[in-house]
């Protein structure tokens, strides 16, 4: 069987780290974790689980760790993990059903082209073809699991072959990059995102920080038209694209206050842009 490295970044997660590496641990080869100087048990917890890790900063795109992640693993495929997501049995058996016996280089394609290889459920798959495989995600937001608001199924790259696979560490809400084609797997990956509205609002608050620091760099001009953009325009057209285009109705307050909180976004990183140049 071709071996199997799993890989991570970590920053204080030793909330989430625990029920992640139970879903893994049993069944793959390695686990490599980079931690960007965690000050809880995340640490400790990973060296129960006998994880190869690496100490580093905490950069704000966590891309960047997570890139150092899959550098780091010896698999002959890799399955990239985030500390608050969990593996189903049903997944599992998946990923081990699409992975060859033998290592064997996939076809190449485009570097990056993330080219899609689809298929229909039920008919065979030529799965050797594939160099990485997109793997649907439910979504859970203050423990509630969002069908609608273009939460699900939130396709993810996420499993691919060594050397076939890497982050362009630009962007917080980028995908691995594929070189080659991708197929599909069909069962989710379980993502607790933001268990409180409090866990919601710390992460929140460094995507804020980052979308602010993106305007600096772009030098948006502060005047009335960009406030009208960041203030009214942005955030209505997020949350009637999340709760009406998209049905986020259907979950009902947990989708109302997804799609609100999503609008809120824009104005919260407009209104820390305008106090840095104060």
């Amino acid at each position: 069987m071709a071996k199997i490295s799993v890989a991570i970044a970590t920053y204080n997660e030793e909330k989430n780290l625990g029920t992640c590496l139970d879903s893994v641990a049993s069944w793959v080869h390695e686990i490599v974790l980079v931690d960007g100087g965690s000050t809880d048990e995340t640490i400790g917890l990973a060296k129960k689980y006998k994880a190869k890790i690496i100490q580093t900063n905490n950069p704000p795109i966590f891309h960047i760790n997570k890139q150092k992640a899959l550098e780091a693993c010896r698999g002959d495929w890799i399955f990239q993990l985030d500390a608050d997501e969990i593996v189903t049995e049903e997944l599992k058996n998946e990923i081990l059903s699409v992975i060859p016996a033998k290592p064997a280089p996939a076809k190449a394609g485009e570097p990056g082209s993330n080219q899609k290889k689809n298929w229909i459920p039920g008919q065979a798959r030529n799965d050797n073809m594939c160099s990485g495989y997109y793997i649907p995600r439910k979504n859970f937001f203050l423990g509630h699991w969002l069908k609608k608001g273009g939460q699900y199924p939130d396709y993810v790259i996420r499993l691919f072959q060594h050397g076939k696979g890497k982050f362009p560490c630009k962007s917080v809400h980028e995908q691995i990059q594929i070189d080659g084609s991708v197929g599909y797997l069909q069962n989710p990956l379980l993502h607790y995102t933001s268990r409180t509205r409090k866990e919601y609002w710390r992460k929140a608050h460094a995507y804020i920080a980052l979308t602010a620091q993106e305007l600096k760099e772009k030098k948006l001009p502060l005047n009335v038209f960009t406030y009208v953009q960041y203030n009214l325009v942005k955030p209505t057209i997020t949350f009637l694209s999340l709760f009406l285009r998209h049905k986020g109705f259907v979950d009902g307050v947990y989708g109302f206050l997804f799609a609100f909180f999503s609008a809120l976004h824009h104005p919260l990183a407009y209104m820390r842009y305008v106090k840095s140049h104060r």
